[in-house]
C-alpha cells in the first residue's frame, strides 16, 4: 500500500481526474510510437477501470471508435462501447463481430493481466495465456498492416510468445514505460504490420 500510495504515477493520476495510472503507460508508447491516429477503429482488451479507453478515445477524435472489453462491469465511457464478458465466449466475441459489422479493426490493445497467486510459474503461465488470447483475438479482426500492444511478463512461454508475434507482423518492438513499476516484470510487445495469412 505505501509503494502505491507513494507512486508518482498514482498521484499524478489522482491530481488529473484519471481512472488509473495505467493511462501513462499508453501515453508513453503513443508519444514515442505514433500509435493512435484520429479515425482508427481500436478494441481494448482487459479495459477495466478504462484509462486507457478514455485515451485512446480522446486521441483518435470524433471519427475514430473504441470498443472497450472486460471481465469486470466498466463505468460508461462517453464515445466508448462497452462490452462486460469473456470475449473466448462464443456469444461475447459474436456481439464484438456483430458491432464490427464485418469492417477490419485498425488496432488491438491488451493490458490484460492475470490474478496474481504468488506462484510465479502459475503466474507467468497465465498472462502468456492471456497474450496468447490478445493474439489471436486481434489475428481474427485486424486489418493488414493493423497493430497489436500487449502486455507480457518476461519468463518461461515469452521467446514462443515474441516467435508467434515475428511470424505475423512485419516488426515486433518492446517497450518498458516509466509509469511501469520497475521491478516489475511487465513489458509491453508492439506489434506492426499485421500478415495476414
Amino acid at each position: 500500500m505505501r509503494e502505491h500510495s507513494g507512486d508518482e504515477f498514482v498521484r499524478r493520476a489522482r491530481d488529473e481526474g484519471l481512472r488509473s495510472r495505467a493511462a501513462y503507460k499508453l501515453m508513453e508508447i503513443d508519444q514515442r510510437d505514433h500509435l493512435l491516429v484520429p479515425g482508427m477503429t481500436v478494441i481494448d482488451l482487459g479495459a477495466a477501470p478504462g484509462a486507457w479507453a478514455v485515451y485512446a478515445r480522446d486521441r483518435l477524435g470524433p471519427r475514430g471508435r473504441v470498443i472497450a472489453l472486460d471481465l469486470l462491469a466498466l463505468e460508461a465511457i462517453p464515445g466508448v462501447e462497452v462490452i462486460q464478458g469473456d470475449f473466448t465466449e462464443d456469444a461475447v466475441f459474436q456481439d464484438l463481430l456483430d458491432r464490427l459489422g464485418g469492417q477490419p479493426v485498425d488496432l488491438v490493445l491488451s493490458d490484460m493481466a492475470p490474478n496474481i497467486s504468488g506462484i510465479a510459474a502459475v503466474d507467468q503461465a497465465r498472462s502468456i495465456g492471456l497474450a496468447e488470447l490478445a493474439l489471436d483475438l486481434a489475428l481474427r479482426t485486424l486489418r493488414p498492416g493493423g497493430k497489436l500492444l500487449v502486455k507480457v511478463f518476461q519468463g518461461e512461454g515469452y521467446p514462443e510468445y515474441l516467435r508467434l508475434l515475428k511470424g505475423r507482423f512485419d516488426r515486433v518492438v518492446t517497450r518498458k514505460p516509466k509509469a511501469s513499476r520497475g521491478r516489475s516484470r511487465e513489458i509491453y510487445l508492439l506489434a506492426l504490420g499485421f500478415q495476414p495469412e
